[in-house]
């Protein structure tokens, strides 16, 4: 055992050790620090007031931009107004607002929805969901959660059990009991340079038939996918592949649910992109958007049938013993109405349908540069893969990052030696422009 270190006497304003960085390299950025101090619109501020273009929306979610006035104002009446009312028992006229406005944005009759504070939340909710609904049901046996390779659906134990990131997974156990996955939908073989949807890849859903047969259909509560899979790299579901699991679901009375944390409220064109699918899921997962990032917040909209499944018993009595302090928090009830208001004023997932031409072809540009092996696009998405360096998986687009945010100005994301760019919704020609060229001049700077 280490000794235990001596506590400092006082706390250091700027001291970077006591922060430990989520998802980072923390030696390498504690001796590099990328910081940002201020934001608007389409673009960060480091502390010496450096302007930073956003090429990233955040973490895929200032879908609005940055500090929008209406939504900053929202947020500032509603702490002077109410700052907290109890989650459990008692709630508060925005909260079912909010709830009634996101059930009108999703399809076909999802008209229920359970508030939380983050994508993992929402997925831990909707598993959890999935399987309280065949219980209530008498069918308790289904209790088996069906995944994808290269899916992810956050960091709680539900979400990285149905995930499929190895790194995500690897260093914590078992995970959940009961768990499998369908295949990835991806094959640079055949899909390679692909604008929107591949046309190769709606097969692979017929695996769910293999997994089915393995474990008996009784034993399947439910398959959870992301529409396009974000955090992995920018995959885009293949054509016709979600109407093939839609109806595999259908099929062997097994519940499906998208994961649109990334692809909700404009991403990829609509308010959600079961619509751009024109496939209906039992369950819908959000977060990220529902507030452009100004506030904390995720849920789940459910199908009317199976909210109405646990509608039975004694009307005092709890029908979900699921639930979070700060479901439906009152601050970011206010920033989400604001938000919706601001999406539908500025026709903002119309915008992102009409330049989604604009944003792929020039993308597409990037191709033929050094060490480019395949750009993926979809909505207004884009993967890029780079070739790995020997012995140095990842260094190459992570040296890209660093140096498109400290030489070019620019955020973009690496994982592995994939760059994601995924701009907010208010993005210019121009600024498209301006973003691809700082990422041309960044890949061949790695080259």
């Amino acid at each position: 055992m280490p000794s235990a270190p001596q506590s400092r006497a006082t706390a250091i304003p700027n001291d970077l050790e006591a922060y430990w960085l989520p998802f980072t390299a923390n030696r390498a950025f504690k001796a590099a620090p990328r910081l940002i101090a201020r934001a608007k619109d389409m673009h960060y501020y480091t502390p010496d007031g450096r302007a930073v273009l956003d090429g990233t929306a955040g973490l895929w979610c200032t879908n609005a931009g940055h500090n929008r006035d209406p939504i900053v104002e929202a947020i500032r009446a509603q702490a002077a107004e109410l700052d907290y009312a109890p989650a459990f028992q008692f709630s508060h006229p925005k909260a079912f607002e909010l709830a009634s406005r996101v059930a009108a944005l999703a399809p076909a009759d999802l008209d229920h929805v359970f508030f939380c504070n983050s994508g993992s939340e929402a997925v831990d909710t909707a598993l959890k969901i999935a399987l309280a609904y065949h219980n209530v049901r008498g069918e308790g046996a289904r209790t088996r959660l069906i995944g994808r390779e290269r899916g992810y659906h956050g960091v709680g134990f539900g979400g990285i059990s149905v995930g499929g990131i190895v790194a995500n997974r690897k260093f914590f156990g078992s995970l959940l009991a009961g768990v499998d996955h369908l295949p990835a939908t991806y094959n640079r073989e055949q899909q390679a340079f692909s604008k929107g949807e591949p046309d190769w890849g709606a097969h692979l859903a017929d695996d769910l038939e293999r997994i089915v047969a393995l474990h008996d259909a009784s034993t399947v509560a439910a398959v959870i996918v992301e529409p396009m899979a974000g955090s992995t790299g920018v995959l885009p579901a293949p054509k016709g592949y979600l109407a093939r699991l839609r109806a595999i679901c259908d099929k062997y009375g097994i519940l499906l649910i998208f994961d649109e944390v990334i692809t909700g409220f404009g991403r990829l064109g609509h308010a959600f992109a079961a619509e751009r699918y024109g496939v209906v899921p039992d369950i819908i997962t959000f977060a990220k958007g529902i507030t452009s990032g100004t506030v904390p917040m995720g849920g789940a909209i459910v199908r009317k049938p199976i909210h109405d499944a646990f509608m039975c018993g004694p009307e005092h009595a709890v029908e979900l013993f699921h639930g979070y302090t700060y479901s439906a928090h009152p601050l970011a009830c206010a920033a989400g109405l604001a938000t919706l208001d601001l999406y539908r004023d500025e026709q903002l997932f119309e915008r992102a349908k009409k330049l989604e031409p604009v944003w792929s072809d020039a993308v597409m540009g990037l191709k033929g540069l050094p060490n480019v092996l395949d750009i993926r696009c979809v909505g207004i998405t884009a993967g890029i893969d780079l070739a790995s360096r020997p012995g140095a998986v990842g260094k190459r687009a992570f040296d890209a990052m660093v140096k498109a945010f400290n030489e070019q100005n620019l955020t973009i994301r690496s994982t592995g030696d994939t760059l994601a760019l995924t701009p907010p919704l208010i993005v210019s020609e121009r600024e498209i422009e301006e973003i691809v060229g700082k990422v041309a001049a960044v890949i061949k700077a790695v080259a």
